[in-house]
């Protein structure tokens, strides 16, 4: 997707805050940017724009606020850039842990605002293939742990090597088309039944 096919969606209170940002957008060739002032029902309002790119403007964000943003960069899976006039450790901590993907305090420039959301966006990415590959590994690791009990439950019941336990189960598996985790674990639950 082009930049300038990019749908920007900027939320702030202050509208004076939020031209600066659309300002920055638009001078920088993206097209697609809406605003929303009005904090209320703020999840329908961004799930309704379903935008490729958040970002949020808070002057002087209370815990409640920037709890709520957090709770929406969670959500909506999206890159996110909040902008604020002030910070401090925990708050930032929260953001990264909330998967905001740049956090930058009193930095709202319109002449910034382009190389921002390239990082944003590049930040977003970076962290959502390391999410991606964690959930592989772990499923991985789940599979292993599954497959070696089924490998377990063959060698003790039908007396055969490991060896010979695997290649039964992934002999199984190509036969009915399925994965060797997945027949491993149906004989795993099996043997829970019958022992």
């Amino acid at each position: 997707m082009t930049d300038a096919a990019l749908r920007i969606l900027i939320i702030d209170d202050n509208a004076l805050r939020a031209t600066v940002l659309e300002e920055g957008l638009r001078e920088a060739g993206l097209v697609d940017v809406r605003v929303i002032t009005d904090m209320r029902e703020l999840l329908r309002k961004i799930v309704e724009n379903d935008p490729d790119v958040i970002f949020i403007d808070l002057e002087n964000p209370n815990r409640d606020v920037l709890e709520q943003m957090f709770q929406v960069s969670r959500t909506v899976r999206r890159p996110v850039a909040m902008f604020v006039d002030r910070s401090d450790t925990a708050s930032i901590e929260a953001a990264i842990d909330a998967g905001v993907s740049a956090y930058i305090v009193d930095g709202l420039k319109k002449e910034r605002v382009k190389s921002i959301l390239d990082m944003t966006i590049s930040r977003f990415n970076a962290y959502s293939r390391l999410r991606e590959e964690l959930s592989r590994t772990k499923q991985a690791l789940e599979d292993r742990k599954i497959i070696d009990k089924a490998k377990g439950i063959l060698m003790r019941n039908r007396n055969l090597s490991e060896e010979d336990a695997y290649a039964l189960l992934r002999k199984t598996a190509m036969n009915e088309n399925r994965r060797v985790a997945d027949v491993a674990q149906g004989l795993v639950t099996a043997a829970k039944l019958l022992g």
